[in-house]
């Protein structure tokens, strides 16, 4: 089925969710556990992701600890899904709800809460210190909009090349997109796990792909204005967009594919590896202590650490189980791997600015960042941690997540964002459905429609 009669078919849905994301700025949710204070004492509401949620918890406590008693950091869990967290910040900014104080904002969303007035700038004295050098350009980026700081980063995230050693020859791992596919179809053919497990469902986690093949390849979405779309402007624009579909493509359609690809996402692919079904994966730094709790319950058929000793866990693991850099889309050219994460806003709605911000400098400090990593597995943003030999040790794959987030790409910044994705990763599922030639313009329109739907083109 051609792109055009898919996106007709999917033209009344798309409208509807458009609508539904634009219904969220307008309309107030009841409002649910009141606070800002404490018999007298100053409570600060902490809202964050349900992943991670342990150690922002952990870190509300000693940030309420160091305060000595002059205010209380409560954290609050979001919903599981960023689109359904995104829904329900949006309305308690809306309703103007007083009991929003502090907020973990997605890297993608700073130019929509920053042009809606929703999140305060970051004080100048708290920029000059994050813009010092300690804190890693490509996460400091995500959280800028219009030369101006937003929010402090609080983690990145960046996926890796995993795979398995003695499924891929010689134990190398494929360098490009193309090696990737050659195994897969050498592996179907000898009855070896051949499966490339990616995030292919309708979701964020396709524009993430989409998006890292496509700047990878040497384009982008959206020029810097947010506003111009650049997916055909230019004949070199145009082979970057047709070479990551033909990519996503062939994925979908090798020989010894997922046969449920597009509904694939981080779990089913950290799944296919694990349950021996695919050689590699795309995927982010949790998949190794995911592989390491798993194997020890003897709940992978090709690792059982169940009789290891602790120690030697790790040397079991990687003669099996081993990261690289992200394939290449250009031989010779490294990925240029879309980062994720999460930075911390102070919401308009804060009763207590000062203290607000003063709680935001003490959760995004070393030591949380540290504990962020080591147990919840997310990257860290201060440069020196990956230069800290203790950290090195509990995050062995601190040197390929270094080299992806210091040569990352950004997902289109534009205050319209939000509509980019939901009507890009409509288009693009199924995967094996793609038209790499003939898709472009079309994909095209739909980021223009995306953009004119928020009023950025009068």
């Amino acid at each position: 089925m051609s792109l055009h009669s898919r996106n007709r078919r999917r033209s009344v849905r798309v409208r509807k969710r458009l609508a539904l994301m634009g219904a969220a700025v307008i309309v107030a949710s009841p409002m649910l556990a009141a606070c800002g204070s404490d018999d007298g004492g100053i409570v600060l509401s902490f809202y964050t992701a349900a992943d991670g949620a342990e150690q922002y918890s952990a870190a509300a406590v000693a940030c309420t600890a160091q305060a000595n008693g002059r205010y209380k950091v409560e954290q609050r869990t979001l919903p599981k899904s960023a689109n359904d967290q995104r829904l329900q910040l949006a309305r308690r900014l809306a309703g103007n709800d007083k009991t929003l104080d502090l907020m973990t904002l997605d890297v993608v969303w700073t130019a929509e809460f920053a042009e809606a007035g929703w999140a305060l700038p970051v004080p100048d004295d708290l920029a000059a210190k994050l813009k010092d050098g300690s804190t890693l350009e490509g996460p400091l980026a995500t959280a800028e909009w219009d030369d101006k700081l937003y929010a402090v980063p609080l983690n990145s995230n960046t996926q890796l090349l995993w795979y398995r050693p003695d499924q891929v020859p010689a134990g190398v791992p494929p360098q490009t997109w193309k090696d990737a596919i050659d195994i897969a179809n050498t592996n179907a053919r000898e009855g070896k796990p051949a499966q490339i497990g990616v995030q292919a469902k309708q979701y964020e986690g396709l524009m993430v792909w989409f998006n890292t093949l496509l700047v990878s390849a040497g384009g982008q979405v959206v020029a810097d204005d947010g506003k111009t779309v650049t997916l055909n402007d230019t004949p070199e624009h145009r082979e970057a967009t047709q070479r990551a579909l033909q990519i996503m493509k062939d994925v979908a359609t090798a020989d010894g594919r997922d046969p449920s690809i597009s509904q694939s996402d981080e779990a089913t692919a950290r799944n296919g590896l694990e349950f021996g079904n695919a050689f590699m994966e795309v995927n982010y730094p949790f998949v190794l202590p995911s592989m390491k709790e798993n194997a020890t319950a003897g709940a992978v058929p090709f690792l059982d650490l169940k009789s290891v000793p602790p120690e030697q866990q790790d040397a079991a693991i990687a003669k099996v189980f081993r990261s690289a850099p992200y394939p290449e889309v250009i031989e010779g050219e490294p990925a240029k791997v879309t980062i994720g994460g999460f930075n911390i806003g102070v919401a308009k709605t804060t009763q207590h600015e000062a203290e607000a911000w003063e709680a935001v400098a003490c959760l995004t400090n070393e030591e949380n960042q540290r504990n962020n990593a080591v147990n919840g597995g997310v990257p860290p943003v201060l440069a020196k941690l990956y230069q800290d030999k203790a950290f090195q040790e509990k995050y062995p794959a601190w040197e390929g997540v270094l080299g992806s987030i210091e040569s990352a790409a950004v997902r289109p910044i534009s205050p319209a964002y939000q509509s980019i994705s939901i009507l890009l990763t409509d288009s693009l599922n199924p995967p094996q459905d793609i038209d790499p030639i003939g898709d472009v313009d079309v994909l095209a329109d739909q980021v223009r429609q995306a953009v004119n739907s928020e009023g950025l083109i009068p």
